[in-house]
């Protein structure tokens, strides 16, 4: 009797920690350093009146992201080797550019903020802490195999609560703030509008879609191999069930915690007065002497955290990317000599945008060209991507459904929206 009791116990915890992997790793990483800057600046600028935006995300979101997990599951190939089987070879590699190059500066910006955050709280110089936070992500991702370092990556998802502990160690007149959440009166102009096509940039993005294929892709080897879904004759339907809990886990997860940085920015930032914030280290300094040291130190922290969780998720994509665009070996599981090009990548990408640091450009500007290259890369490759999962010769028996398909479609077009409001305001002003 003893045994089966044994089993029963340890049963929903194995559950549990299989069903949650890709997509809550990548639901976490999408609320990265650049992410927080932008809902602080949300917050702080227009307080609660844009509440409303993390909820109108939500579904895109998770069905941007089951879309582009099934890819990966039920091809057995990431994002990258599946566009280049409906897009021409040269519109493929010239989005795969804009991809490595917006994540390249996304990532300087995020090293920049990490390194500024922990010299606020313990001193020193930021451009040592930098180097040091570029360096372990690097060395993690070359010489960790997968399996290993995907339990380290979930296990980092956890750093984010501290937003949400965040948001309850301040005074949040919670009436107010949930009816702005569903019914929002503001001034409709020019940088309210810009700031709704920001946080509709900040998350959805196409290092997100290259990330999370290629995780389901790793995770069909984890361990032992495992065929992809669409050369199976029967079956599967297990394996789409827990990308979907897994994803639609993520995506709430992380737009929680993007409702909490708001939340928080808007009751301490902007009840204060404070309405310009251009990074997540200015806006953990403008909280300390406003709302007290604790709330500093968690918000920092927290910068920190979600830093070391997105950097190699911004790396790791770019490399997916390239490497399966030119058939190269594009796996974590694999040894350095055994995947150059696919690590060069990640080196290279962790080390420029480190190196920009030096140049003179200010975080804000890097996040302006990341938003503008992600927001270019974002529409065509979504569109692919519906193409893709509704093609019954690259899913088989998988293509997904029509309220799916549907969902998905909604959503690029709303992204094309967005990105021609970014780019027409970046060329106007």
């Amino acid at each position: 009797m003893a045994e089966p009791s044994r089993t029963e116990v340890k049963k929903p915890r194995n559950i549990v920690f299989r069903l949650l992997g890709p997509g809550l790793v990548t639901g976490a990483a999408d609320d990265d350093p650049s992410g927080i800057a932008t809902y602080s600046q949300a917050g702080a600028q227009f307080g609660y009146s844009l509440l409303w935006t993390v909820f109108l995300t939500t579904p895109f979101m998770i069905a941007i992201q089951v879309i582009s997990a099934r890819i990966g599951r039920v091809t057995g190939k990431g994002l990258a080797a599946n566009v280049m089987e409906v897009a021409p070879r040269w519109l493929v590699l010239g989005l795969i550019f804009l991809l490595v190059a917006a994540n390249t500066f996304n990532i300087a910006a995020d090293i920049a903020a990490m390194g500024e955050s922990l010299s606020l709280v313990i001193g020193g110089l930021h451009h040592e802490h930098a180097l040091i936070f570029a360096a372990t992500s690097t060395l993690l991702q070359v010489f960790v195999p997968y399996r290993r370092y995907a339990p380290v990556l979930k296990f980092m998802t956890l750093t984010l609560f501290a937003y949400v502990a965040t948001a309850l160690t301040v005074n949040i007149p919670w009436s107010t703030a949930l009816l702005a959440a569903v019914w929002p009166k503001t001034t409709v102009n020019t940088d309210y509008f810009l700031m709704v096509v920001a946080v509709l940039g900040t998350t959805i993005s196409p290092y997100l879609f290259f990330w999370q294929a290629s995780q389901e892709v790793e995770e069909m080897h984890k361990g032992k191999v495992r065929r992809p879904l669409r050369e199976l004759t029967r079956g599967g339907a297990t394996e789409l069930d827990r990308i979907g809990i897994d994803t639609t886990v993520g995506m709430i997860f992380s737009n929680v915690i993007a409702f909490s940085i708001i939340l928080t920015t808007a009751a301490v930032l902007n009840a204060n007065g404070i309405t310009d914030v251009n990074s997540a280290s200015q806006a953990a300094e403008a909280l300390r002497p406003v709302a007290g040291n604790f709330t500093f130190l968690l918000f920092a922290l927290g910068i920190i955290g979600t830093g070391m969780l997105a950097i190699p998720v911004l790396a790791g994509a770019a490399a997916y990317g390239v490497s399966e665009a030119f058939g190269w070996t594009a796996t974590l599981e694999a040894k350095a000599p055994d995947a150059i090009g696919f690590y060069t990548i990640i080196a290279a990408a962790t080390v420029i945008g480190f190196g920009l640091g030096f140049t003179g450009f200010d975080a804000i500007h890097m996040l302006v060209w990341s938003a503008v290259l992600n927001g270019i890369a974002a529409v065509p490759i979504m569109a692919m991507m519906m193409v893709i999962v509704a093609n019954s010769r690259l899913m088989g028996r998988f293509k997904a459904a029509s309220w799916l398909i549907v969902l998905g479609w909604v959503g690029t077009g709303l992204m094309a929206l967005a990105v021609a409001a970014l780019i027409g305001s970046s060329v106007t002003g």
